[in-house]
């Protein structure tokens, strides 16, 4: 009676949304581009569709059949195939609050860069002038506008971890409107949630189409498209490149969170999950190589910006070096004047050497960025050297806000879910009250990121916080279906769900295959931490415009 008086999905359309606005998020934009130039292009796609049939599909497949199964959110569900299990579904939400406490100050930042986006000039378009006004502040004239607008505007980051600095009250404001956003779209449950997903699962992708015919049109961007698509397959033979690919799959997913057992626990006990699993999996994928595509449009703009920028240079040099008439040296002929002039004036060339810059587009294409230097950085660069580039800053900073919204929605629904299970919190709270305070608490515990030094903490969060223990989560969870519970009976209960039992291939992956490529994964990181030596993090330096690196125990003590 309890379960059948749960709420559930108006229609299935709303569940296969909401997992893929759960499941598309900002490291489809920024990580798999970064994984695609440092595995070989096009061919690091050969890994990641293996191991989205031996591992991504498989695992999805499993939690949307234990959430819908039991009705229940990830401490009930665990709990009730074994009352020993119920660890399994704490650690779950224990770390989607992690993934909560930072992952908003992301969008925070998403708010800082659309607000700041409708001005007449790009704030991060040009250097800010000093306080005589003779020139460039020395740290923007150092570093670029786009790092300076970002390093020091945006976090105002101090040179160190242990320096705190005190809170950053724009971040903060910006961080407070984030969450009061997220309150907003679950205020009732599912019900709220539902109709949201329609607008954060499909208008992100309408602003990457966009972005992709305004992409293939910028000068350059065939450059970008030539180097992603040429593939390096000698990079196959990497161990890195498999690891990366398993890792990528495993998290561009959302699995071990909780949040794909909560959204499966509200549908029908007879929707076929089944084949939402296998469209929202392949659906995510696409995502991340159309994703890729525009970015690498973007990446061969910027490259032969950069590159071009260093042949005017060079030619300038070359021009008042040997006071050549104007038309004499051009982009295509540079080569040749450079050698020439070495062998006409040794004496006079080997002075100018040192000063003269080596351009090579390749190496630009070569220079990989993930993360927040692609996001806020890479991008912002290219957007200010678009036409109208408010327009492009606008449509960009509010499909990541979309994208962040759409995976904080997944997120908190993980932990309120949970709690709604609980029968004294189902009496004593509200819906509102219960999603109001989970939202509260993790905004009071987030305001420690919008400390100017709470990128580096937010670093670390996303390094460590959550990283071995979804592996282990998933793992305990994957094993207690197959050998706990039972592969047959699991079967079973999919049979009295869709109408028919998982196949041979379910069976196969579930009982060895996945398994075995989460613990060899749980073993690379282990090792690759251990051999590691001190953990370490990089930190702002405001004079010299670099990062040093500091060991992380450090900061820790």
């Amino acid at each position: 009676m309890e379960k059948e008086s749960r709420p559930s999905w108006e229609q299935p359309a709303q569940f296969v949304l909401a997992c893929v606005s759960y499941a598309v998020g900002l490291g489809n934009v920024w990580r798999f581009p970064y994984l695609c130039q440092m595995h070989g292009g096009g061919g690091f796609l050969i890994p990641y569709l293996i191991m989205l049939v031996l591992e991504g599909v498989p695992l999805f497949y499993m939690e949307l059949a234990v959430g819908q199964k039991m009705r229940l959110g990830s401490i009930g569900a665990w709990s009730a195939i074994s009352p020993y299990l119920g660890g399994v579904g704490i650690a779950s939400v224990v770390a989607s609050i992690y993934l909560c406490l930072y992952y908003n100050v992301i969008n925070a930042w998403s708010f800082w860069y659309l607000f700041h986006s409708f001005q007449e000039v790009l704030p991060w378009a040009e250097c800010p002038l000093n306080s005589n006004h003779t020139g460039y502040l020395d740290e923007c004239r150092k570093a670029t506008a786009t790092q300076y607008f970002f390093y020091r505007e945006t976090l105002n980051i101090t040179s160190a971890i242990s320096d705190g600095g005190g809170v950053h009250v724009g971040q903060a404001l910006c961080l407070l409107l984030a969450w009061m956003v997220v309150y907003l779209c679950i205020i009732r449950g599912i019900a709220s949630t539902g109709k949201v997903v329609y607008f954060t699962a499909t208008f992100p992708y309408l602003v990457l189409f966009v972005y992709l015919i305004r992409g293939l049109t910028l000068h350059g961007a065939l450059n970008g498209l030539k180097y992603m698509f040429t593939p390096k397959l000698e990079q196959l033979a990497n161990p890195t490149t498999w690891i990366n690919a398993a890792t990528q799959i495993f998290y561009s997913l959302g699995l071990g969170f909780g949040s794909l057992i909560a959204f499966a626990s509200y549908n029908h006990h007879n929707n076929n999950f089944e084949r939402q699993a296998i469209a929202v999996s392949l659906i995510n994928s696409s995502t991340s190589i159309f994703a890729c595509i525009v970015t690498f449009s973007i990446y061969g703009f910027k490259a032969t910006l950069n590159y071009e920028s260093c042949l005017e240079r060079v030619k300038l040099l070359l021009l008042n070096t040997f006071s050549l008439a104007e038309d004499t040296i051009n982009v295509d002929n540079i080569t040749y004047w450079i050698t020439e002039l070495n062998k006409t004036h040794p004496n006079q060339f080997a002075d100018l050497l040192p000063k003269l810059e080596s351009c090579d587009l390749e190496a630009e294409l070569d220079t990989a960025v993930e993360g927040t230097g692609l996001a806020f950085i890479v991008y912002t660069e290219a957007i200010k050297n678009m036409p109208l580039p408010q327009l492009w800053s606008v449509l960009y900073f509010f499909m990541l806000l979309l994208l962040g919204l759409g995976s904080m929605l997944g997120n908190v629904t993980a932990v309120t879910t949970p709690l709604r299970d609980l029968r004294f919190v189902t009496h004593y709270l509200s819906n509102e009250t219960t999603n109001g305070l989970v939202c509260l608490f993790c905004l009071v515990l987030g305001l420690g990121f919008t400390t100017r030094s709470g990128n580096y903490w937010l670093t670390m969060f996303n390094d460590y916080g959550a990283t071995f223990a979804l592996l282990l989560i998933v793992l305990i969870e994957i094993i207690s279906v197959c050998y706990i519970y039972g592969l047959e009976q699991f079967a079973k209960d999919i049979e009295d769900m869709i109408g028919h039992r998982p196949n041979w291939y379910w069976k196969i992956v579930w009982a060895i295959v996945s398994p075995l490529i989460i613990i060899m994964l749980f073993i690379f990181y282990i090792i690759n931490y251990i051999m590691g030596g001190t953990p370490t993090y990089q930190a702002w330096d405001k004079d010299l415009v670099i990062f040093h690196l500091f060991p992380q125990t450090v900061a820790l003590v």
